[in-house]
């Protein structure tokens, strides 16, 4: 893909008269043009040469990342280490320390407060903290041997989400919307299911950086009104004035800047929101889902975190079954300040909490999915930025697990991904990757070629370079795909 090429494939649209056609065209650059060859109102999104945007037959139309902010346990979850429980309280030593994590030789070895089981018919290891998950393990692509580049919760969001621990880049769902675009033209590409918390890194991790705007994902809040200024104030009529004063605000602002980027996102934001304004109500409206299926998320739970998450990823199968191309959806942050799953002292407590609020939701998402056929055609993604040291200061009741990148677990689930299996290995202790070494760029590389697209070739051209998600790195772990 050339930059070039990329250009005539942005989302967006103009609706207006042949006159306001004829201004586009001739107007800031011809980017207003653009947008409105590619996006009129009366023209379906499938007819757009979309053709040409995959190398070759895809095996998935659909991303939805579930993040797990903070860094769930792997050794409390799905790396289950007997030898932590033999060992507990015996210092680790300087063989196990890692700058990959907090340690230090006289930190001790902390067994799971969870017991494991084997769990369906591929037997896949699953803790007792997650119930839910554990009845969906025939349809999990397990991924043990993660590892990340630096123990902060900022870097390694922006890793997971980027591709990069300084950000600066566009995120893997604004990669992804450039690259295979939305099928439906009245939706972002795009969405991000907040949870009223922000994570680390900021709203870097969601942002389309040096892509045109159009890319950044659209936040749907979890409560109230899902997005500012949804619903119109104005007439439709009035409003097609207004859209067209602000074509001609950015023929001015382009012959004085010349920040066609800044532009041609306008251009496509401002008519992309004018056709969500009745779809995105309607979509984030739950309440017409049958009872049976919000009982399944978990949308009738008391508690108001789980209320709110399940409310959230049932929003995502809507999103998803109506074109939306990648979904993200957020955890909820109990105090407001602290990253969900960061436990540093009272994990048995603040786990169950968070698996609690979330596990259900997820479990649920991919038995839906899968009921209604669009499993196959969807990329599923737990993950969270790190793991938890399998390691403590002391070991107490209340003591928790600090911050570890050196192995850590994710997992996927449909899309073409090998199901009922774990990949990779970390040692008897679960401290450091020993077998199947994978980073965030094989699954971001991985995750492409399952959309159909090469992450080699998925590339935008910034500051005097081609840039593309992978960077330099990146490889397709062929292993987890399914024949």
């Amino acid at each position: 893909m050339t930059p070039s090429s990329a250009k005539c494939r942005c989302p967006g649209s103009v609706i207006g008269d042949p006159s306001r056609r004829s201004f586009l065209k001739n107007s800031a650059a011809g980017f207003g043009w653009l947008a409105l060859s590619s996006m009129l109102a009366d023209r379906a999104i499938s007819d757009a040469p979309r053709a040409t945007r995959t190398q070759f037959p895809a095996r998935a139309k659909n991303v939805i990342l579930c993040f797990m902010d903070g860094g769930p346990s792997h050794v409390d979850t799905f790396d289950p280490k007997p030898m932590l429980k033999e060992h507990e309280g015996k210092a680790i030593g300087e063989g196990a320390v890692s700058k990959r994590s907090q340690s230090s030789a006289s930190r001790v070895w902390f067994g799971s407060p969870w017991k494991f089981k084997q769990r369906g018919e591929s037997g896949l290891w699953i803790s007792d903290l997650f119930p839910h998950i554990a009845s969906v393990a025939d349809e999990l692509c397990v991924v043990r041997s993660m590892r990340g580049e630096l123990p902060l919760h900022g870097q390694q969001n922006l890793l997971l989400h980027t591709g990069r621990i300084i950000g600066q880049a566009p995120s893997l769902g604004a990669w992804v919307t450039y690259g295979l675009g939305s099928e439906n033209e009245n939706l972002p590409g795009y969405v991000l299911l907040n949870n009223d918390w922000v994570p680390n890194g900021g709203l870097e991790n969601f942002g389309s950086s040096f892509l045109p705007a159009s890319y950044q994902a659209t936040m749907l809040r979890p409560t109230g009104t899902p997005v500012d200024n949804i619903e119109p104030s104005d007439t439709r009529e009035l409003q097609q004035r207004k859209l067209a004063l602000l074509a001609e605000q950015d023929h001015e602002f382009a012959q004085q800047s010349g920040d066609t980027n800044a532009i041609e996102g306008a251009i496509a934001n401002y008519e992309t929101a004018f056709r969500m304004q009745s779809t995105i109500p309607q979509i984030a409206d739950i309440s017409q889902e049958p009872e049976h299926i919000q009982k399944l998320y978990g949308v009738d739970s008391k508690d108001e975190h789980q209320h709110l998450y399940a409310t959230q990823a049932l929003r995502a199968r809507r999103l998803v079954e109506s074109g939306v191309r990648f979904v993200e959806i957020t955890c909820p942050s109990f105090d407001g300040n602290n990253s969900p799953w960061d436990q540093h002292s009272q994990i048995k407590t603040n786990h169950e909490k968070n698996a609690r609020v979330t596990e259900q939701s997820v479990a649920a998402l991919i038995i839906d999915l899968k009921q209604r056929g669009l499993l196959d055609e969807t990329i599923v993604i737990w993950a969270g930025e790190m793991g938890r040291t399998p390691h403590t200061p002391k070991v107490t009741e209340s003591c928790g697990r600090d911050h570890h990148v050196d192995g850590y677990t994710i997992f996927m689930a449909g899309g073409g991904f090998q199901s009922g299996i774990a990949y990779g290995e970390t040692d008897e202790f679960g401290n450091s990757v020993v077998h199947n070494l994978v980073d965030i760029h094989d699954i971001h590389a991985t995750i492409l070629h399952q959309l159909g697209v090469d992450h080699m070739s998925l590339t935008y051209r910034h500051g005097g370079r081609d840039h593309r998600l992978t960077d330099v790195h990146g490889r397709i772990i062929k292993d987890l795909l399914a024949s």
